[in-house]
């Protein structure tokens, strides 16, 4: 595709999302706090808060990613994410218990809460932490996201090195603007544009290669087995797991997500963000998939199945100004994903980390930090970005993975009176070292001692490994420890209370 039509649509965006963005500034000042920047006032909208879920959750990993390991692997990537869309469920349980505690305790990040439940300043500060060296590569995967689309559709006419840095700079601007507020209105004009786009170019690819009927044999054709699971052999039972297991709690896990459930101005919007998230979910998943049986009935043989998106919107199947249009929406997805993972870190570092150590800092100064924290944790992204490594999809689960030591600990915060700081501090950190160096081994390629070929410890990958580990040492830990018991019934009362107050409501 043309490289002139490209920069047209981006400009176009970017005039539009900078005018939306800075219409969202509201006109009583909120963002001049903590919890007005980060949180948006707790006034959202279950419109906007669904909208925003949306784009800030399918990224550039959804029709790149997803469409890619389609393209890799076959319909297993299908039940992948089915299963993520199953895990969703839990925000029927956390949602509430979030938004309450967010409410009753004036929280603003997920690690304030743990650091508050278990009375330990060192909890908030670790947790944070963790949560910053698994998202900052989880950035790097949606900069990696914008390089390869443009980079693909302008037949490299468009640096890989241009679209990141392009990205980057958006974010950074979109999320100074006004805090949370911007990134929601820009994120529910991203949302609308993306769903209905990319549902159309599956009609005129479907038509394109000759109908339903045809499609699915054609892709029986160029891709035998990938209609089956395991296919072609990418989705082993163990591979599966490993994929599986971080998105099944990624909606609690994630901060970045979870953080989101102190958002909505009431349990009403709160059960709308989430009613309208799973339609956009289910509707997105079909498209994503269906992209990726596309690409690989038009271009066999790729040896990136991240390219199968870009090289499918730059064909003759799609319309020039369709493709541009579901260009930018990819594009505007992967950005809102960074602004929201930069806000939610750079909150976690400034009331985590520097208030901690701190405690006298005032609301202002602790705002003026987070605003600082947000270039920089941006351009660690970027830097990460620049190793330009395949399957975003596989990287987005690996990052994921690591987070996944924090799910025993917020279970523990609303169902566990006997956890402890000690166990969450040792099975986060212990447990975030177990994935990391799993991580690591499998991208140095080492395969010595029990490792397999495919970098996994007896044959399960690092997320198993990571919760198993977790797990463990939280319950085990805890259980030697003495509990914070006044903190613990406090809490517990209190959503048993609350909750009852809604229900009968």
């Amino acid at each position: 595709m043309d490289a002139t039509y490209i920069w047209t649509g981006i400009v176009i965006y970017i005039i539009f999302a900078s005018v939306t963005a800075w219409l969202s500034r509201s006109r009583d000042g909120s963002e001049s706090s903590m919890t007005g920047y980060f949180l948006g006032n707790r006034g959202m909208s279950g419109f906007l808060s669904a909208m925003s879920y949306s784009a800030t959750t399918y990224s550039a990993f959804m029709l790149i990613g997803l469409a890619g390991l389609t393209y890799a692997g076959g319909v297993g990537a299908l039940g992948f994410e089915l299963i993520y869309l199953c895990g969703v469920t839990l925000v029927l349980i956390f949602g509430p218990r979030f938004w309450l505690a967010g409410k009753e305790f004036g929280f603003v990040t997920p690690s304030e809460m743990l650091g508050h439940r278990y009375q330990n300043r060192g909890v908030a500060i670790v947790t944070a932490l963790t949560s910053c060296v698994f998202l900052i590569p989880y950035s790097a995967v949606q900069l990696a996201g914008v390089g390869y689309l443009l980079e693909g559709m302008s037949g490299e006419n468009i640096s890989f090195t241009a679209g990141t840095v392009l990205a980057t700079v958006l974010a950074i601007a979109f999320a100074l603007v006004a805090g949370l507020r911007s990134v929601v209105w820009t994120d529910s004009l991203q949302a609308i544009i993306m769903i209905i786009s990319a549902t159309v170019v599956v009609i005129f690819v479907i038509n394109g290669l000759g109908g339903v009927g045809d499609f699915f044999d054609k892709v029986s054709e160029t891709s035998p087995g990938s209609l089956t699971v395991p296919g072609n052999g990418f989705f082993s039972l163990s591979a599966f797991i490993g994929l599986t297991l971080p998105w099944i709690f990624f909606s609690i896990s994630n901060p970045q997500v979870s953080q989101r459930l102190y958002t909505p101005k009431s349990m009403k919007d709160l059960r709308v963000m989430l009613l309208g998230f799973m339609a956009f979910g289910f509707i997105y998943t079909l498209v994503a998939v269906t992209w990726g049986f596309a690409a690989s009935i038009e271009f066999p043989g790729l040896a990136n199945g991240d390219l199968a998106t870009p090289m499918l919107l730059a064909s003759d199947l799609v319309p020039t100004v369709l493709g541009v249009i579901v260009m930018v929406g990819i594009m505007a997805a992967a950005v809102s994903t960074i602004d929201s993972i930069l806000l939610t870190l750079s909150s976690m570092v400034t009331r985590d980390v520097f208030a901690q150590a701190t405690p006298r800092a005032t609301d202002a100064r602790q705002l003026l930090v987070g605003k600082i924290v947000i270039p920089v944790i941006a351009v660690l992204a970027f830097l990460f970005a620049r190793l330009e490594l395949n399957l975003i999809a596989v990287l987005s689960v690996s990052a994921s993975a690591g987070l996944l030591v924090m799910v025993p600990p917020i279970i523990g915060t609303f169902f566990w009176r006997r956890g402890t700081a000690a166990g969450v501090l040792s099975g986060t950190i212990v447990g975030g070292i177990v994935v990391g160096v799993l991580e690591y081994t499998k991208s140095e390629a080492i395969t010595a001692g029990p490792l397999d070929e495919t970098g996994q410890l007896l044959g399960q990958g690092s997320g198993v490994w990571g919760l198993a580990v977790s797990v463990a040492l939280f319950v085990g830990v805890s259980l030697m420890t003495k509990a914070p018991k006044e903190m613990a019934d406090t809490f517990s009362s209190f959503m048993r209370t609350k909750l009852k107050e809604r229900q009968a409501v």
